[in-house]
């Protein structure tokens, strides 16, 4: 997997301050997407042990409150595959900061109550591991700067923990 950009200090993709580590590779091609460079699956650097390094020495000062996954597509078949135990790595070792996912997939899609790509063998394993999911293509016409961590009205912002447990849609924002 490569990723295009690790930002630090990020304070707009989730809550309190976070690193946020941007993956490459995206099919979905929404129209205006803030992030085209990524949809090219080799854009960027080699996802390495430096780069899980650098993202954990980010995230260890008390002052941050967690990592965000963008893109590109952490939810793309072939992220899932590296994500899924860089995300086991970074509970062991951060078993108080949270995980937040923006995704273009739906949680429908990702857990196979909708047929997608997105649904693999690992992809609930993955999912699991996230705390706040913000999921759902980026739709130009429903656009609106507005709306708290999404740019449009059709994109929800889910507390996956609660969803998983009482399965039952909980949202963490409205």
């Amino acid at each position: 997997m490569n990723y295009g950009e690790i930002k630090k200090n990020d304070i707009a993709n989730g809550e309190g301050v976070r690193t946020s580590l941007f993956v490459s590779g995206c099919r979905h091609h929404c129209k205006n997407c803030f992030n085209e460079q990524t949809w090219d699956f080799s854009f960027g650097k080699p996802f390495s042990e430096e780069t899980i390094k650098e993202i954990f020495d980010s995230c260890a000062p008390d002052w941050v409150n967690g990592l965000s996954l963008l893109g590109g597509e952490p939810f793309e078949p072939e992220n899932q595959k590296v994500l899924l135990p860089f995300l086991a790595m970074f509970r062991e070792h951060f078993p108080n900061k949270d995980i937040w996912c923006y995704s273009g997939f739906t949680i429908e899609e990702i857990t196979g109550k909708v047929n997608s790509r997105a649904h693999t063998e690992i992809s609930v394993e993955m999912l699991k591991l996230i705390d706040v999911l913000v999921d759902g293509r980026f739709i130009e016409d429903k656009k609106d700067i507005s709306l708290v961590f999404r740019g449009s009205s059709n994109q929800r912002v889910i507390d996956v923990k609660k969803t998983m447990d009482s399965k039952k849609l909980t949202l963490y924002l409205k």
